[in-house]
């Protein structure tokens, strides 16, 4: 039956972009709330969850623990262990994906309507009741730390640790959500169970479905899927400011290259000048090649093959931040190029056909997100994690196009903060101290 799903996925991949998303909000006779897209077409349902809460609910001595705990979600439940598991899975020609990250637990489902119920059923068992047997939790930890071990020696992860550290602190999201060698080494089975029950749970959780079901079937499959899971769980980690101010803090490592982290605060995701923001990054470090750092850095002086910026509103805490490489010899001058662009930003904001190209990008861009049931109900459920509208997917553009030119340079001038962007470079970069 595997074949039957693939050639469903590869039919949605075809389908034509639509113009408009019909979202149904419903809610579940167990009060559990979700957004639908019905589309009959195809035999098919992509679903999808977040548990608000990640990986910043593990308690003080055990991080890593709801990391490792996700990993073994699809290591087995009742008579089936992991093999049994996957191979059950398959047969019903479903796919299941579980995630951990800081703000959210991810499990995504896709599934043909014909076998809906026996996938729901493995699915539940998985969140419901895993195995976590002493086999499966050694395996998944092995991999964990072989992982961990292996990141020590990576520059990009290096500077991803040392950045959250100084920037968070003691902060949840100041240490790696995979834990440590010693602290994963460290966990027990009674610790991942408690991690289990303290995160997977009914007031946090937030879904999402499109394909080949109705609202009422979806409330049934939602009631059975989660009802046995506890109502509310851990407490939420507190507000955390971003602590550092300018400068640079370079981190000794022997490699060719310099990998460097760079970041400011940032603005939270229902500031009302958030699209303002969002647009000035885009002509700023976005990611395309018409970018001004891309530009400056890159095209004009061959320091790196990639450097871009975006705003990161985190739960608990905002920043905008970026990141680049270049060769020992060559990162400081890409420093001061990127420190001095974000002067030139501030200082004298951006033009007319600047902000025309970044809104032009951005609004043509916007519909290639939507290229199937998957993407959509994943971008639905991501909505309403951050308390967005139902009519956001069809008015985001509108959004966009409002931002005037004293709009985008109001907020370059209040957002970018020269004097605070501070500079994480791992490596042996001459020039820098």
């Amino acid at each position: 039956m595997k074949w039957i799903l693939t050639l469903c996925l590869s039919l949605l991949s075809t389908l034509p972009l639509r113009a408009e998303i019909a979202i149904q909000e419903v809610t579940s006779p167990g009060g559990i709330s979700a957004w639908l897209v019905e589309d009959h077409n195809i035999p098919f349902v992509a679903l999808e969850l977040r548990f608000r809460g990640g990986t910043s609910l593990d308690v003080a001595g055990q991080r890593g623990a709801i990391n490792l705990m996700v990993g073994l979600l699809e290591e087995g439940t009742g008579d089936l262990d992991a093999r049994g598991f996957a191979t059950a899975r398959d047969e019903l020609a479903a796919s299941f994906n579980y995630s951990a990250y800081d703000d959210a637990i991810s499990v995504s489902a896709r599934f043909l309507t014909e076998t809906q119920d026996a996938a729901m059923a493995l699915l539940k068992g998985s969140l419901v009741a895993p195995s976590f047997t002493d086999v499966a939790l050694n395996r998944v930890r092995a991999q964990v730390l072989a992982g961990l071990k292996s990141d020590s020696k990576d520059p990009d992860s290096i500077v991803s640790q040392r950045f959250d550290a100084l920037a968070f602190g003691d902060h949840p999201y100041g240490s790696r959500a995979e834990g440590t060698i010693d602290s994963v080494s460290a966990l027990t089975q009674d610790q991942i169970r408690a991690a289990h029950l303290g995160t997977l749970v009914r007031d946090r959780v937030y879904a999402s479905a499109v394909g080949d079901i109705t609202a009422e079937q979806l409330t049934t499959l939602l009631d059975s899927l989660l009802s046995d899971l506890p109502q509310s769980g851990r407490p939420m980690p507190s507000k955390v400011a971003y602590k550092l101010d300018g400068g640079t803090t370079v981190v000794d490592f022997d490699t060719p290259q310099s990998v460097a982290i760079f970041a400011q605060r940032g603005i939270e995701r229902d500031h009302p000048d958030f699209f303002a923001a969002y647009l000035v990054n885009q002509i700023l470090g976005g990611g395309s090649f018409e970018s001004r750092l891309m530009e400056e850095v890159r095209e004009k002086r061959g320091l790196t093959y990639g450097v871009s910026s975006y705003l990161l509103p985190k739960d608990f805490s905002h920043l905008y931040i970026g990141r680049v490489a270049s060769a020992n010899d060559r990162i400081a001058e890409a420093v001061a190029v990127i420190r001095a662009e974000w002067t030139r930003m501030a200082d004298r904001g951006v033009t007319q056909d600047e902000l025309r190209r970044a809104k032009t990008y951005l609004t043509g861009s916007y519909p290639l997100r939507f290229d199937g049931n998957g993407p959509i109900a994943n971008i639905m459920v991501g909505m309403q994690m951050q308390g967005l509208p139902v009519a956001y997917i069809n008015n985001r553009n509108d959004k966009i196009n409002a931002v005037t030119l004293q709009d985008a340079n109001r907020v370059a001038r209040q957002l970018l903060d020269p004097a605070g962007l501070h500079f994480v470079v791992v490596g042996r970069p001459e020039g820098l101290e």
